[in-house]
């Protein structure tokens, strides 16, 4: 059977998240937005570990993200709470405060951690591969600098799709992830990018690890659905202060500070994709599947009628699409339009665009969110002669 994964997201207990992402809410919204399989994460944190425990035979994966020593966060499976208490007791070893935050800072490196987790029987890949913070693409020119050997699978992170991944040489015998690491379980936020894959079972966490397992050795994603990388909000090179946009040119001329407010300028996914490619082209192996570019249905209400996300108008007529189709991907993708208009003629419109690909974006950047408009937009540059089309090309 063919199912719905977000396999990165977050509970209460990491810093920035809501209070209400327990098991509860999680389940609860990840069922209305369409998930079939949701991962568990901060699986190391002692409380969150005794809330899964609880609710086992869920439909729930195993899984934590951790910080090494290099700033580079991991993406972590495990097969059962067994290993997540062994897991617990040897990062604690390395830890100063193995339950500070739900995503643990630990003093190892990557060839030590993924040791770690093999011997365990977990799978490992770099979490949001190419963000300019705390990724492996920030700290290390190829993954294999990294781990000394090849990982389970890459995270995209939400700036990146696998035309960008696919660019790179060394990551095109690897099965991508597409992930919300969702902190809060709003509409926008969690499933804002899921994997589709096949599957025989889900059940409890040993078998769901074991399909997710058999799906990453076997190359059983059907799909990648995810932001438009546009969305993400460190597609763009950009200054993190004023968020001016640059070219990478005209970023490394100024040595990274920017010349109009002296904040930092750091450097986006797509330059850095492009810099780390070698013969530059896009090469998708055979088994890549395809990547469905996605737009949360909040935020195309939000365009439609002229309201915020989170404003009565939004939620309402959100509330009205789920409770007629029951979740939103379908809402997005499959239901037939002319339907869809009755409920709501302007977003039935806007929907029909999204489908042909007809709703600009203004691109993200140094810290902020890309975000969708109706008429092609005006990119804060630098350089006053750069355009979004020449930018591209």
């Amino acid at each position: 059977m063919i199912i719905n994964a977000d396999l990165h997201i977050h509970s209460k207990y990491s810093k920035g998240t809501s209070k209400y992402m327990d098991i509860e809410h999680i389940l609860k919204y990840g069922s209305i937005k369409g998930l079939d399989l949701i991962a568990t994460g901060d699986c190391l944190h002692e409380k969150w570990l005794e809330e899964i425990e609880k609710n086992s035979n869920k439909p729930l994966l195993l899984s934590t993200e951790v910080e090494d020593r290099h700033r580079v966060h991991h993406l972590i499976f495990l097969p059962s709470t067994n290993q997540a208490h062994d897991l617990r007791n040897i990062f604690s070893k390395h830890a100063k405060n193995i339950d500070a935050d739900g995503r643990p800072r630990i003093s190892l490196n990557g060839m030590e951690i993924i040791d770690i987790i093999r011997e365990l029987g977990g799978l490992i890949g770099p979490a949001h591969a190419f963000t300019p913070w705390t990724s492996i693409y920030k700290s290390f020119t190829s993954i294999y600098n990294c781990y000394a050997r090849k990982p389970d699978f890459i995270e995209l992170g939400l700036s990146a799709d696998t035309d960008m991944a696919d660019m790179v040489e060394e990551l095109r015998d690897l099965p991508f992830l597409s992930n919300s690491d969702a902190h809060s379980f709003y509409s926008h936020r969690l499933g804002r990018e899921f994997n589709q894959m096949e599957v025989n079972e889900l059940s409890g966490l040993e078998t769901n690890f074991e399909e997710v397992k058999k799906v990453l050795k076997n190359n059983k994603i059907v799909a990648n659905y995810g932001l438009d990388p546009n969305l993400g909000k460190y597609h763009l090179t950009a200054c993190t202060r004023c968020f001016t946009r640059f070219q990478l040119k005209d970023a490394e001329e100024n040595k990274f500070k920017c010349p109009e407010c002296k904040g930092i300028i750091k450097k986006g996914v797509f330059d850095r994709t492009k810099q780390l490619s070698k013969d530059g082209k896009i090469v998708h192996p055979n088994f890549r599947p395809k990547y469905h570019k996605i737009i949360p249905l909040a935020e195309i209400i939000s365009l439609s009628i002229g309201k915020n996300i989170g404003t009565k108008s939004v939620d309402l007529i959100w509330e009205q699409y789920i409770g007629r189709y029951n979740n939103e991907i379908d809402v997005l993708i499959n239901e037939d339009i002319l339907e869809i208009k009755k409920i709501n003629e302007k977003v039935g419109n806007m929907i029909e665009l999204f489908r042909k690909g007809k709703i600009y974006i203004y691109p993200g950047g140094g810290g902020e969110y890309g975000h969708i408009s109706k008429i092609m937009p005006t990119v804060k540059w630098f350089h006053p002669k750069v355009t979004l089309d020449s930018w591209v090309k």
